[in-house]
């Protein structure tokens, strides 16, 4: 019985033929249990994952896509490529646990915020240092009703690129 599904499955979804053989059925049955399968995924990663505020959630992010597409298009084993996709939705959830206990570990995969603004006083050499520009400053006070830098009490730039703005 359990032969007969396995071989049912093998035809559906092309388990043994080359990528370039592949047929639209074939394909479209491999995206429809890739969705699936990465729905699965999502639904085990943390809800902060969703929002990738930080850079393990991006790299997780462009990582499982890349994998899973693999699967999708043939490229890779196509049973393996989905147990690499859960492996790494658990690797992140190890990785995070690990990083709320220790201090040190969650600065090391998330970053730290660094000051832009002190009391209205711009560090030049911050912005420098991350690859901002005084216009890309400028930019994220006027979003926040800023009009010049004096007008801020802080500017963080937090640890997803985001730049949080105190006004005075």
């Amino acid at each position: 019985m359990m032969h007969h599904l396995y071989d049912g499955a093998k035809c559906m979804l092309g388990l043994d033929i080359e990528p370039k053989d592949l047929t639209l059925v074939q394909m479209s049955l491999r995206a429809f249990v890739i969705f699936v399968a990465a729905l699965l995924m999502l639904r085990l990663a943390h809800k902060r994952f969703f929002a990738q505020r930080n850079p393990l959630d991006m790299l997780l992010a462009l990582i499982i896509a890349s994998t899973l597409s693999r699967a999708i298009n043939g490229s890779a084993a196509f049973l393996p490529t989905i147990v690499a996709g859960f492996g790494l939705i658990f690797l992140h959830r190890a990785l995070t646990w690990t990083a709320v206990r220790f201090h040190f570990v969650g600065r090391f995969m998330k970053g730290s915020p660094v000051v832009l603004i002190d009391q209205g006083k711009v560090d030049t050499e911050m912005l420098r240092r991350h690859s901002l520009t005084s216009n890309d400053l400028m930019e994220d006070l006027r979003l926040n009703g800023i009009e010049r830098p004096e007008a801020a009490r802080s500017a963080i730039l937090e640890c997803n690129g985001e730049v949080s703005v105190t006004k005075n």
